[in-house]
């Protein structure tokens, strides 16, 4: 319990920031929190965890798919480098909306080519 209790104290934070401009695509530190059973967690004292921005609905709200530095094959997922000598796995199954004020930084970009063909993936996911 002692882990939800601090996620809501960050949380109160989080909701005094302001909106971060994003564009789709776009790789971000998010303050994603601590969550229940399967879905994916955030770590340390912010509970943070490397998102890629997957749609925008306006100025304050966006699709997000968090990352993964572990390997892992399948239909739920997809992998990418954004950075030299190092994979990225998007947890396509763990998709959410995010409000951007759980943004901190930007440290990266989906290659174009990259984000097409993620957003294919996910679309498979759905039919």
């Amino acid at each position: 319990m002692e882990s939800f209790d601090h996620w809501n104290e960050v949380k109160k934070e989080i909701a005094k920031k302001s909106s971060v401009h994003t564009k789709e695509g776009e790789i971000y530190y998010a303050s994603v929190g601590h969550n229940v059973g399967f879905e994916q967690n955030g770590k340390g004292d912010k509970f943070m965890r490397p998102i890629v921005v997957f749609k925008k609905f306006g100025k304050e709200t966006i699709l997000a798919i968090p990352l993964s530095t572990q390997p892992k094959e399948g239909r739920f997922y997809f992998s990418f480098s954004f950075e030299p000598n190092k994979i990225s796995v998007a947890l396509l199954s763990q998709i959410k909306l995010l409000d951007t004020k759980r943004l901190y930084s930007k440290i990266g970009r989906i290659r174009k080519d990259d984000l097409v063909e993620m957003k294919r993936k996910f679309y498979e996911l759905t039919n």
